[in-house]
């Protein structure tokens, strides 16, 4: 089963760097596309019971734990395989309990990339800060050296401070392809996990 596939070829066409960005939003400075919020249904299209787990600590902790070990980035979906069949046999691959296990993931993931985005947000305003104090110090050297007895000290001052401040800036600015990217890996890690949980759903469960 592969409900997620259209959804999600549309998230990522729309954070591929192919992808045309909004230049209009001076805290966005990534060429893949903002895109704030996620849909869980875009990615898992079948109802989710959240009040599933109540009385029953056991399924609780079956989710919880399954979830939280499909969310670590460090480990390759591929190996978890192993843990999702054995959920799955344990619940035969009822999509309700599957659907919560998925459910718990983009809840935590999709909160974690909501971090990201205002991070990368308040990265950019930093950076456009400081690219105005370097303008604003070169106009006072202008207005220096213009004048009739230039205070030097102050010039050498000035250019003291430009100097460190694009030294700053610009080490700061080869992070942002980085940063740019994890939104996106952390929804191709999503759409991973709900294909991996909807493979594993019985059509008679």
């Amino acid at each position: 089963m592969s409900f997620a596939r259209p959804a999600f070829l549309v998230l990522c066409l729309a954070a591929t760097p192919g992808a045309a960005a909004d230049f209009s939003d001076p805290t966005w400075p990534c060429i893949q596309r903002k895109v704030e919020n996620l849909s869980l249904g875009l990615m898992w299209p079948l109802p989710v019971d959240l009040t599933l787990t109540e009385g029953d600590a056991a399924l609780e902790r079956d989710v919880a734990e399954l979830a939280e070990t499909l969310i670590l980035r460090r480990i390759p979906l591929e190996d978890l395989q192993g843990q999702v069949d054995g959920f799955a046999a344990t619940y035969e691959g009822d999509a309700d309990k599957l659907g919560l296990v998925f459910a718990r993931a983009f809840d935590t993931i999709s909160k974690r990339r909501t971090r990201i985005i205002k991070g990368i947000g308040d990265f950019s305003l930093g950076q456009i800060a400081l690219a105005e104090k370097i303008d604003v110090a070169r106009a006072e050297i202008d207005t220096l050296m213009a004048a009739s007895e230039p205070d030097f000290d102050r010039v050498d001052a000035l250019e003291e401070q430009i100097d460190w401040d694009q030294v700053i800036h610009t080490d700061r600015q080869r992070s942002i392809t980085y940063l740019c990217e994890t939104p996106t890996l952390l929804e191709r890690r999503l759409f991973g996990i709900a294909q991996m949980l909807q493979q594993a759903i019985r059509e008679d469960g």
